[in-house]
């Protein structure tokens, strides 16, 4: 589903989300499919559209199952359903494993937790993580399931656990990364029950007839990233900023020294972009410069006072540790980052790889670009997923440290992934989007040698 504004009409953000709900939930609880589809964007609402989902289902009489991918999400949702309706009766089905669920949710009177699906029988919602809900054996099977980040679960976890539900809501975002798998899939390429599909690609191979929606606005994205990030990574499927240029602000209470973490800090906070390029060079995988530089740009973020002011609240906010996050490709690059940090006397700075940032969001971010001191562009560092992740997480500003040389990196290695037959091309590859966000950090260039 496509909603766009009419022809001379301002384009309404809330109105436009309102409705795309509104059709979702339309045809989840009053359509004889068996399954709806729904794409967003990152920062879309995700979370918000299952609780929703999930409480409607429920007052109308219909209890329901939830799927998440990881204990944080189903923790998440749960704590999200308690708050929304707390007198709601909720199920947790966790693992055997010690400390199994967030201990929060041990203050809640109305969740309900076991290790054993039957203990949980009756309530009104019951939660898990695919992993747990493929070994749930002898229950009846709940008339509605939810599935979320469905375009990161697998095709045959979606299968173990197929036989538990009759109808489902599909949510997940397409533009992240792909499911992961530890063993190779080639052998299935192009099969329409390849294992290693999302859930989603493989339900849609089997039932194309099913109704597929979007949601068409990102509450994350400020309106500097929606159309870079929307462009480069959903060119099918666009989606805006909910607030507009001006909305949000970040300043900085001590001015700059004039140094390169300086200036890319003061050209992120005015346009929402940074792009601190250092000399281009082929260097190890924990480039012990662009760490620094990175480290460095995360230490002067908080020595100069940032102060965020947006939609959220009306006085500025303090850009503290907790709200800038740092990103990498690998665990490797992550653990020097933080070393690094460390010995800037810098703590509670979120710093992770891609995979696990999906999700998640920020105020500032600092990337270390994957492709940066590499002599090669391999499949892992152009997998589009990856780049949208890392581009993709903040509300207010994004710097991005890379060596120079990219660019010219992309051209003399470009994508030669073979073609399997019946494997639809993903759009746009790596190769595309990586050119496309390049060019666009180009206008926001700062170089630095260190």
């Amino acid at each position: 589903m496509t909603v766009f504004a009419r022809p001379g009409s301002a384009f309404d953000p809330g109105a436009a989300a309102a409705r795309a709900t509104e059709a979702i939930l339309n045809d989840t609880l009053h359509r004889a499919h068996r399954g709806v589809v729904v794409d967003s964007p990152p920062g879309a609402g995700k979370s918000t559209l299952v609780v929703r989902a999930a409480l409607e289902l429920a007052s109308a009489g219909r209890p329901l199952m939830v799927i998440a991918q990881t204990n944080a999400q189903v923790d998440d949702l749960v704590l999200r359903l308690a708050e929304k309706e707390p007198g709601l009766p909720v199920g947790r089905l966790h693992s055997s494993d010690p400390d199994p669920y967030d201990k929060a949710l041990d203050d809640l009177p109305n969740v309900r937790k076991s290790a054993k699906a039957k203990d949980l029988a009756g309530l009104d919602v019951v939660i898990s993580t695919a992993a747990k809900w493929a070994h749930v054996k002898d229950v009846e099977p709940w008339r509605h399931a939810i599935v979320d980040e469905a375009y990161q679960m697998r095709s045959d976890a979606l299968l173990a656990v197929a036989g538990l539900f009759e109808r489902a809501l599909f949510v997940g975002d397409p533009g992240q990364l792909d499911p992961f798998a530890i063993v190779g899939a080639e052998q299935w390429a192009g099969l329409s029950y390849d294992p290693s599909a999302s859930a989603v690609t493989t339900l849609l191979a089997h039932n194309p007839e099913l109704p597929q929606h979007r949601l068409p606005v990102s509450w994350r994205l400020p309106a500097s990233a929606a159309p870079l990030v929307s462009d480069a990574f959903y060119p099918y499927t666009p989606f805006r900023s909910g607030t507009g240029h001006g909305d949000r602000r970040l300043s900085f209470g001590v001015p700059s020294d004039g140094s390169g973490p300086d200036r890319v800090i003061d050209e992120a906070a005015e346009t929402g972009w940074g792009l601190l390029e250092l000399p281009a060079r082929h260097t190890p995988r924990t480039d012990p410069e662009a760490v620094r530089a990175v480290a460095a740009v995360v230490r002067r973020l908080l020595d100069r006072g940032g102060a965020a002011v947006s939609e959220r609240a009306a006085d500025p906010v303090p850009l503290t540790a907790d709200r800038i996050a740092v990103g990498t490709a690998h665990r490797d690059q992550a653990a020097a980052v933080r070393s690094a940090l460390a010995d800037l006397g810098v703590t509670d700075v979120t710093v992770d790889t891609a995979n696990r940032l999906q999700g998640r969001e920020f105020d500032v971010t600092v990337v270390l670009h994957p492709l940066s001191g590499r002599p090669d562009a391999t499949a892992f560092h152009l997998e589009t997923g990856r780049l949208c992740v890392l581009a993709s997480r903040h509300r207010h500003a994004c710097i991005v440290v890379c060596r120079a040389g990219v660019t010219e990196l992309l051209d003399d290695h470009p994508s030669t992934e073979p073609v399997q037959l019946g494997v639809t091309v993903r759009f746009p590859d790596g190769w595309e989007a990586n050119h496309a966000v390049l060019a666009h950090l180009s206008e926001h260039r700062v170089t630095w040698r260190p």
